[in-house]
C-alpha cells in the first residue's frame, strides 16, 4: 500500500492546513480518507497531531464515530437477530463502546486519544478532543440526536468550521442537522431500540430519529448531500486545497447550514416542521 501512494509527513500536513485555513483556536468537525491523504509517515495518528497542533489547545476537533454496533437498522432486521441482540448485546457505553471505523478509521483513533469526550447518543455519537470537547459532546439528546442540543447544533453555535480531507461530499454530517431544521413536507422517519447504560444496568430505549440514511424525502436527483455541497462551493463559498495528496474543503459550518436549509425548502418542497 506504502508505495502505491505518495510520501506524506507532518510538517507537510502542517502546511497544508494552515494553507486551507486552518487557524489556533477553531472548533473543527472532521471527515476524512486517510488513503486520500498518503502514505503517512508515522501512521494516521501524525493527521490527528497535525490538525491539534495548528488549532493548538485552545481549538477544539470533533468527529462523527458513531457506533460499531450499526443498530439504527433495528427493524429491517431478522427477528433471530434482534432476539441474539435483546439476549447478549453489551449496552453502549460512551467510554469504550468501539467507534464505526467504515466512516473513517481516525475515529476510533480519536475516540481513544488522551483527553477524549464522546456523547451518549449511540448512532450520531460524537468525539471531540480540546478546549470545547466537553461542552460539544454534553447533554446529547437521545431523540431526534442530530437536532437542536446535538454536537452539530453547538458546532453551528460556536462558529465552528467543517473540513473534508479526501472525504466525498456525501459525507457532511452537518447536513443531517439542517434536514431536521428544514420545513420539508412528509419527512421519513425511522425507530430504533439501543441497549444503553444507564445507572451500571442495561436498559433497552426506543429511539426516533428522522431517516438519515435514505434521505428525509425522495429526490429525483438522487442522493441530495453532494448536490447541496456543490451549489455552496459554486456559490463561492467555502475554501479548497489539498492537505497531502487528499481534494480537501473547508467550510463555515452555520453558513452551510443555513444555505441547505433553504436549498432543502426550495428543492424538496415545503411544509410544516415536526
Amino acid at each position: 500500500m506504502g508505495s502505491e501512494l505518495p510520501l506524506v509527513t507532518y510538517s507537510q500536513l502542517v502546511r497544508d492546513l494552515n494553507a486551507l485555513g486552518l487557524a489556533p483556536g477553531q472548533t473543527v468537525m472532521l471527515h476524512a480518507s486517510v488513503r486520500a491523504v498518503g502514505w503517512i509517515v508515522g501512521g494516521p495518528d501524525v493527521i490527528l497531531r497535525a490538525l491539534l497542533d495548528v488549532l493548538t489547545p485552545t481549538g477544539t476537533l470533533m468527529m462523527y464515530v458513531s457506533w460499531e454496533e450499526d443498530i439504527e437498522d433495528w427493524y429491517s432486521w431478522s427477528e433471530e437477530r434482534r432476539a441474539a441482540y435483546r439476549a447478549e448485546c453489551p449496552p453502549f457505553d460512551p467510554a469504550t463502546s468501539r467507534a464505526h471505523r467504515s466512516w473513517s478509521i481516525l475515529t476510533e483513533y480519536l475516540r481513544t486519544w488522551p483527553g477524549a469526550q464522546r456523547s451518549g447518543n449511540p448512532g450520531p455519537s460524537m468525539a471531540a478532543v480540546g478546549a470545547r470537547a466537553g461542552w460539544l459532546t454534553a447533554d446529547h439528546p437521545l431523540q431526534y440526536g442530530y437536532g437542536p442540543g446535538s454536537p452539530l447544533a453547538k458546532l453551528c453555535a460556536c462558529g465552528g468550521q467543517v473540513l473534508l480531507l479526501g472525504a466525498p461530499l456525501d459525507a457532511i454530517t452537518l447536513l443531517h442537522y439542517s434536514e431536521h431544521m428544514a420545513n420539508v413536507p412528509n419527512k421519513r422517519i425511522v425507530r430504533y431500540q439501543a441497549p444503553l447504560l444507564q445507572d451500571g444496568e442495561r436498559v433497552w430505549v426506543e429511539i426516533e430519529e428522522y431517516d438519515t440514511g435514505n434521505g428525509i424525502v425522495d429526490w429525483e436527483g438522487g442522493d441530495y448531500f453532494p448536490a447541496i455541497a456543490h451549489a455552496y462551493l459554486e456559490s463561492g463559498r467555502g475554501r479548497t486545497g489539498r492537505v497531502g495528496a487528499a481534494d480537501s474543503y473547508l467550510f463555515d459550518a452555520a453558513d452551510l447550514h443555513a444555505f441547505a436549509i433553504e436549498w432543502m425548502e426550495r428543492t424538496l418542497g415545503q411544509g410544516n416542521k415536526k
